[in-house]
């Protein structure tokens, strides 16, 4: 029997039936039903039960603060926003709270080459997606479960994984949608146009994060493995295609995030598993290495002075990375002159922060 269902109650017996006419003044007062019985008490926890279920526990949202509308805005839609102004091409970052600063700074960099309107920004938490979206409509969205936007930013953490690990879903995503993706960390500054450097027509095309120097007309092929049995191409700076072999890339990536997950004796980010992904695809997937003169390594560009000096002119995407921080890296922009959000904040999409 439902607990929402009164039960049915059998008639009294003949003998047992109440008189129709009132009582005289002298008999017994009629003995009323009982509320409390058995049955009753079921049908009002049953009752309890229902609308506990159906009303919220907790304040409500008031009527007067609307949810956000782009709660509902979809990668679908935004990859489609974005590859409309960059002629199927989408720019791509991802970001939470914390690296806005370091969003706009890429972003006045990427504006002066006359690509800000490809870029769409996979926003890590709901109030970074809201600011951004309050400022430039449409180049912002979030890919739901938001990491914990708290602990996504700090190197070597596990939020700090789980929130790069995110990274080929986003970008397979994309892929599947049928857009070519280039997919940039913000700690990075374009001092020219990287595009015309995506030459021939292969899968993937990506930047070493190696610091030896290499020779000008270096080998634009996957390069050898290293100590660790490894290559050490850097996950910060990719393009690619919408081709199979770009797709099987990805999906091997996810795959080996799977398998090396974040553990406190090994604090992974998701660098060993694109390179395990490229090393183990080799001869599969068509890879293409940009030139070390235009896409430095920050352990290179920033720490050689001899290098970066007989290079001048050639950097197209310089690197914040070998170094760890907020501080630090914008110091070390600021030291270069790459900070440009201190004076040029108004060329930001973002406006000033």
């Amino acid at each position: 029997m439902s607990l929402h269902q009164r039960p049915h109650q059998k008639p009294p017996a003949a003998g047992d039936a109440l008189p129709i006419s009132s009582p005289s003044a002298g008999s017994a007062p009629s003995r009323p039903l009982p509320l409390l019985t058995l049955p009753y008490l079921f049908s009002l926890l049953a009752l309890l039960l229902f609308a506990a279920l159906l009303l919220p526990w907790g304040p409500t949202r008031p009527s007067s603060v609307p949810a956000s509308p782009w709660c509902a805005y979809t990668l679908q839609e935004a990859a489609a926003f974005a590859a409309a102004a960059g002629n199927g091409t989408v720019l791509l970052a991802a970001v939470s709270g914390p690296y806005l600063p370091f969003l706009s700074n890429w972003l006045i960099s990427v504006r002066r080459a006359g690509r800000a309107n490809q870029v769409l920004v996979i926003a890590e938490d709901y109030e970074t997606l809201d600011r951004i979206n309050a400022a430039w409509p449409g180049h912002a969205v979030l890919v739901p479960p938001a990491p914990d936007a708290q602990t996504a930013h700090k190197f070597g953490s596990q939020g700090f994984f789980n929130f790069t690990s995110r990274r080929p879903r986003h970008l397979l995503q994309i892929l599947e949608l049928g857009y070519s993706v280039m997919y940039n960390d913000v700690d990075m500054v374009w001092l020219a146009d990287p595009f015309p450097y995506i030459v021939g027509d292969h899968d993937v095309y990506f930047m070493d994060d190696m610091t030896p120097v290499k020779p000008l007309d270096h080998s634009h092929e996957l390069p050898p493995p290293g100590k660790k049995g490894r290559t050490y191409i850097c996950s910060c700076m990719i393009f690619l295609r919408p081709t199979e072999g770009a797709k099987l890339l990805l999906r091997k990536w996810i795959e080996e995030l799977k398998e090396q997950p974040w553990s406190k004796q090994r604090k992974a980010n998701d660098q060993p598993g694109f390179n395990w992904a490229l090393n183990k695809t080799a001869g599969q997937v068509d890879v293409y290495l940009l030139p070390q003169s235009a896409f430095p390594t920050g352990g290179l560009y920033f720490k050689n002075k001899t290098w970066a000096k007989e290079t001048k002119g050639k950097h197209v995407i310089i690197h914040n990375n070998y170094i760890t921080g907020f501080e630090k890296k914008i110091k070390r922009f600021r030291d270069h002159g790459l900070w440009l959000v201190d004076e040029h904040s108004n060329e930001s999409p973002l406006g000033r922060l």
